[in-house]
């Protein structure tokens, strides 16, 4: 009987590493792939960058399984990098990891795996996929604090079936100490917490250099809520919604960003009170499962936020969500993904706050 074949997206840190290890153990036929994303702006410990699949490839020497680099910067740089840009000069913050995943990760390399054979594509986030009640879900990790099923509501329940996470159990020390238990040379290496395309994590220089003159990028006024004029700023685009450092200006009681004016170049302030609000609406919706709506349901409005409950209702075509208590700086360009208990039932792109 011949062995499943599984390929495992190798990024060239400990998760992905283990991933293939584990997979190697478990019996499968292994095959790692890195995808060559790079076009010369990546710094040196992103995901993507021509060091990293120097490391990925070490490994899976190491490992002694077949080792593929795939080259994709086109398809990144049209599909991430100018999506990025675009969201931040409309006035919004993106969340480039969650559009990397759907378009790259799931997409390129998914479709990769599938050209060479491959059964599955595995990968090394910490997400689980389990089948239950006759289909396929994604679930959180089992360690909160390391979860990110948030950046993965894209998936459909057919690539779920040919889905592998083996770190959905697993803790980030238990990761690194079998990483060192097993000898695999990148056990001790450092997560990089950057955006792997962004230079220094500096978004605005980048936005400058790849936008230059862009209205977003033009200075313009401050103003409070009732549109008094309270210094300048140097580009709607360099400000993100419930900023306080970095306004520039000198008030008696503590100001936040409340919304980001791209048409006149203002940047409106208020109070930290006036940053919360109980509904939003969403477009771009995926549902990995669709519940009948309108709905209960638990949600996150952001990749480090706690899930609180709402209620979720077809609105011509987006969804309106009605949290039970006020959320903090919801975020235009930001996604909102849904939860039933542990597990993920999609997601959209939130298109205001209120």
């Amino acid at each position: 009987m011949n062995r499943r074949k599984v390929a495992v997206g190798m990024s060239g840190g400990v998760d992905s590493s283990l991933t293939a290890a584990l997979l190697l153990e478990r019996g499968f036929e292994v095959v790692g792939v890195t995808m060559l994303l790079e076009d010369g702006n990546f710094h040196e410990r992103s995901c993507c960058s021509s060091k990293e699949v120097e490391d990925a490839a070490n490994v899976a020497e190491k490992l002694g399984i077949e080792f593929h680099v795939v080259e994709e910067r086109e398809a990144f740089r049209k599909s991430v990098v100018n999506y990025f840009v675009a969201e931040y000069l409309r006035g919004r913050t993106p969340n480039p990891c969650v559009r990397c995943n759907r378009k790259i990760k799931f997409g390129k390399l998914f479709d990769f795996a599938t050209s060479i054979g491959a059964d599955y594509l595995a990968t090394g986030h910490y997400a689980r996929v389990i089948f239950e009640e006759g289909r396929f879900k994604l679930k959180q990790a089992t360690d909160l604090h390391k979860d990110q099923s948030y950046v993965l509501y894209n998936l459909t329940a057919k690539k779920l079936a040919r889905i592998l996470l083996p770190l959905g159990d697993f803790s980030k020390a238990q990761t690194r100490r079998l990483a060192a238990q097993m000898n695999l040379p990148v056990a001790d290496k450092p997560d990089s917490q950057e955006i792997c395309f962004v230079p220094n994590d500096d978004y605005k220089t980048f936005l400058q250099n790849f936008a230059p003159g862009a209205d977003a990028l033009q200075a313009g006024n401050i103003v409070n809520t009732s549109g008094k004029i309270l210094g300048t700023h140097s580009g709607v685009a360099n400000y993100t919604i419930g900023q306080r450092k970095g306004l520039g200006i000198s008030t008696p009681h503590p100001l936040y960003v409340t919304k980001l004016d791209v048409d006149n170049r203002q940047v409106c302030v208020g109070s930290n009170a006036e940053l919360f609000t109980t509904t939003l609406m969403a477009g771009d919706v995926h549902w990995i499962y669709k519940p009948p709506l309108p709905a209960t349901l638990q949600a996150k409005i952001r990749y480090g936020s706690l899930g609180a409950t709402c209620e979720v209702a077809q609105d011509e075509k987006f969804l309106r969500v009605t949290f039970n208590e006020p959320q903090r700086a919801i975020t235009s360009g930001q996604s909102i993904v849904f939860y039933d208990g542990a597990e993920v039932l999609g997601g959209a792109i939130i298109e205001n706050g209120g």
